[in-house]
């Protein structure tokens, strides 16, 4: 029993849902997103709200309950609200900086990194901080990841790029012989 997808999803004003041919489409003041659901998961909209449901009781249906459920949520929250993730660059020397559809990151390689916007997303690049925004949480989660690791922060210094409010565990630097 999925606790997650037992649950019904209530869909917001200036939101709609319409499943067709296991293709689930929401739109919002935001934007609109769609989603393939899998064969093996029922999903109705009535009277304002979404439920899902899995058709039969396999394993895989079971697993997709509760996933469908979260996705449809995350979804219905994205064309009302953006997501928005926040990244921040320290180190001397370090900066970011959006050059037209590419984000251009200078941290400590021998030549500049320029990683390319998806469609979609929204990004910034003030001083030292990087805001990744956009409807689809998966896009904006991924992008951010994929900025991340072009300098995972370092624990001596914490030097490198780290999501905004994201605790780095330092380590004690070498000692002094005495």
């Amino acid at each position: 029993m999925s606790r997650i997808g037992k649950n019904p999803i209530a869909i917001p004003e200036k939101t709609t849902v319409t499943v067709s041919d296991g293709v689930i489409a929401i739109a919002g003041p935001k934007g609109e997103l769609r989603r393939r659901s899998a064969p093996s998961i029922e999903i109705t909209v009535e009277g304002g709200e979404v439920t899902v449901a899995p058709k039969n009781e396999t394993p895989e249906a079971l697993a997709l309950w509760g996933t469908f459920a979260a996705h449809i949520r995350n979804m219905i929250a994205g064309v009302n609200e953006p997501f928005v993730k926040k990244l921040e660059v320290e180190g001397v020397g370090y900066r970011a900086e959006v050059k037209g559809s590419d984000l251009v990151l200078n941290v400590g390689y021998s030549h500049p990194v320029a990683l390319s916007i998806p469609d979609g997303l929204a990004v910034t690049a003030e001083k030292n901080v990087v805001t990744v925004s956009g409807i689809d949480k998966e896009a904006v989660g991924q992008f951010s990841a994929n900025v991340r690791a072009v300098r995972k922060p370092e624990p001596y210094k914490g030097k490198g790029i780290h999501y905004e409010g994201e605790q780095i565990r330092r380590k004690q630097g070498k000692k002094a012989g005495a």
